[in-house]
């Protein structure tokens, strides 16, 4: 089994983050059973601490994985560590960071990072064009706080990236972020295979498709719908902050939350301007991202979907569930409400 770790290594400490990558590649066309390849939306490091800079060290292997694109479909993936998106990465402004990208030496093609928050060349890319097997890397510092895309850009760059190879960057401003109760990571991207929305079995790549930009799945998190079935958890009273992210390669996100309103959002992932107030829709651009927060004040599901509203059919929306007392001053249905029915954003 391939194991793909994230390493962040801060002076002499190093802290592990993510787990063992997917599964080997599946043999068997007609199974589809591809590997788990969903990142965990709770899979970020803790909030630094520390208030001043360091070196941190990340290391980035690129994996090519056949894994669970939907219920009996299957998908090819490129990846960073064996999910999607890949490992969430967490520096503070002024930080020294050292970045090894390794290709695995079973991969079919050259792979790279190009980080949105390198100021230098490629953002990267050059320096870690890598071949099956080798290891390279580069060292930048890390000079704006805010929440930044990092992606494969080796050609065609937006099939590597339609194929998974996306994650995001955070650089925490000087000062750390305000305490929030629970953090989640979650990126959308689109998936073009030849086959039609809803074949069975292991799928095939389109480039045609994703030339004219017309995706046949759109997901959160690498697979259709895995963040609606194994959903998200708060309680009411609680505050939530959600990176976000857009892959693409091609189509914007508008993130909407069902049944709640944005108490304050970071737009295009800038943490040196002020934040936006009472938001209902966030537009995020493809390779961009954006930071979200929201408390919870009445009990119930919460989707979470691109109001392209149409692109819930081919796979994208996501929940949070929240527990908690009622709240019939905030919230109370005319009629009694069957606890199990399901809405059309389900």
């Amino acid at each position: 089994m391939l194991r793909n770790k994230l390493l962040l290594a801060v002076g002499a400490a190093a802290i592990t983050l993510g787990g063992p990558a997917a599964a080997e590649p599946v043999a068997s066309v007609k199974a589809a059973a591809g590997a788990d390849i969903v990142r965990d939306p709770t899979d970020i490091p803790a909030p630094i601490a520390r208030r001043n800079p360091e070196t941190v060290r990340v290391s980035l292997n690129t994996v090519e994985v056949v894994g669970q694109l939907d219920d009996g479909t299957a998908y090819r993936y490129w990846t960073f560590n064996g999910k999607v998106p890949g490992p969430f990465v967490r520096v503070r402004v002024g930080d020294t960071v050292e970045v090894t990208l390794g290709n695995a030496p079973d991969s079919m093609m050259m792979h790279n990072v190009d980080m949105h928050a390198v100021t230098g060349p490629g953002g990267g890319a050059v320096a870690t064009m890598v071949s099956p097997g080798e290891s390279k890397g580069f060292t930048f510092k890390a000079l704006s706080p805010g929440l930044y895309v990092y992606h494969c850009a080796a050609p065609m760059v937006a099939q590597h990236i339609a194929n998974g190879m996306y994650g995001m960057i955070l650089v925490e401003p000087a000062e750390g972020l305000p305490k929030v109760d629970h953090e989640f990571y979650v990126m959308q991207g689109e998936i073009y295979t030849d086959e039609v929305h809803g074949t069975k079995g292991e799928l095939n790549e389109s480039i045609d498709k994703l030339l004219a930009e017309t995706p046949e799945y759109y997901v959160f998190n690498g697979s259709a719908g895995a963040l609606a079935k194994h959903p998200l958890r708060a309680k009411t009273g609680e505050t939530v902050r959600i990176f976000f992210g857009d892959g693409g390669p091609n189509k914007a996100s508008s993130f909407h939350m069902i049944g709640e309103i944005f108490d304050k959002v970071y737009p295009l992932g800038s943490l040196t301007s002020p934040p936006t107030n009472d938001v209902q829709t966030l537009l995020v651009p493809a390779g961009g991202g954006a930071i979200a927060e929201v408390k919870f004040d009445v009990p119930g599901k919460y989707p979470m979907v691109d109001h392209a509203l149409s692109r819930m059919e081919r796979g994208l929306k996501a929940m949070i569930v929240v527990d908690g007392p009622d709240r019939p001053d905030l919230f109370k249905p005319h009629q009694a409400v069957d606890p199990n029915a399901k809405t059309g954003h389900e």
